[in-house]
C-alpha cells in the first residue's frame, strides 16, 4: 500500500473516520455485542483511532510473521466464552454492509451457531466469515492456516450469496483506496 491503511481518512464528512474505524462502526450499527480488533504492526496508532467506539484491542505479539492465522488465535482467545460463535472481519475492510453483517448473523442464528457463513458474491467467497464456537479448537491448535481448517470443514459450510461485491472488496493498493474512496463521494 506504501502507507498505513488502518489509519487512512474514511467517511463523512471527508476524514471523519479511519478505515479501521468504519470497520468498527460499520459493527456497531449491525449490532455487534463484543468487537475485538488485533493490532500489532503501529498498534498505538490503531488504538488511538478506535479510543472513541466500544472495540477493545488486543496485542498480536507475532503480528511481524505477517501470518492471518495468528491474528485469528489471539482474536479467538480475547473473546467471552459466552459467545456462540466470532465474525472474522478484515481491518482494511471499510466497505462492509451493516445488513451483510446481519444477515450472516441471522444465517448463523437459524442454523443455532453450528455452521461455518461465508458470504458469497458471484459465487466468490468474501468476508466477514461467520466461525462457529465448536471450530475455535481446531483453528487454536494451529494446524495449518485457516483456509486449511475451513477446507476440512466443507460439509459444515454454509455460503450465503449476497448482492453487493463489497464482500469481496478490501484495500490493498493506494489505486483501490483511491477508487473506494471516489466511489463513496458518488
Amino acid at each position: 500500500m506504501g502507507r498505513f491503511k488502518l489509519t487512512l481518512p474514511w467517511g463523512e464528512p471527508t476524514g471523519a473516520r479511519t478505515v479501521i474505524g468504519q470497520v468498527v462502526a460499520t459493527l456497531e450499527t449491525a449490532g455487534i455485542a463484543e468487537i475485538v480488533v488485533v493490532t500489532g504492526y503501529r498498534s498505538a496508532e490503531v488504538m488511538g483511532a478506535l479510543a472513541d467506539t466500544s472495540a477493545r484491542c488486543v496485542v498480536n505479539p507475532d503480528y511481524a510473521s505477517g501470518a492471518m492465522l495468528a491474528s485469528v488465535l489471539v482474536g479467538l482467545a480475547a473473546v467471552s466464552q459466552q459467545c456462540m460463535a466470532a465474525l472474522l472481519c478484515l481491518g482494511d475492510q471499510p466497505q462492509m454492509e451493516p445488513g451483510v453483517v446481519q444477515a450472516i448473523l441471522a444465517a448463523g442464528q437459524s442454523a443455532d451457531w453450528q455452521t461455518i457463513i461465508i458470504p458469497s458474491y458471484q459465487r466468490r467467497a468474501g468476508h466477514p466469515i461467520l466461525l462457529p464456537r465448536w471450530l475455535w479448537g481446531e483453528i487454536l491448535a494451529g494446524q495449518g492456516t485457516l483456509r486449511d481448517v475451513l477446507a476440512r470443514h466443507r460439509g459444515q459450510t454454509s455460503y450465503l450469496t449476497v448482492e453487493t461485491p463489497t464482500v469481496l472488496a478490501d484495500l490493498d493498493t493506494p489505486e483501490d483506496y483511491e477508487t473506494a474512496v471516489r466511489l463513496r463521494q458518488t
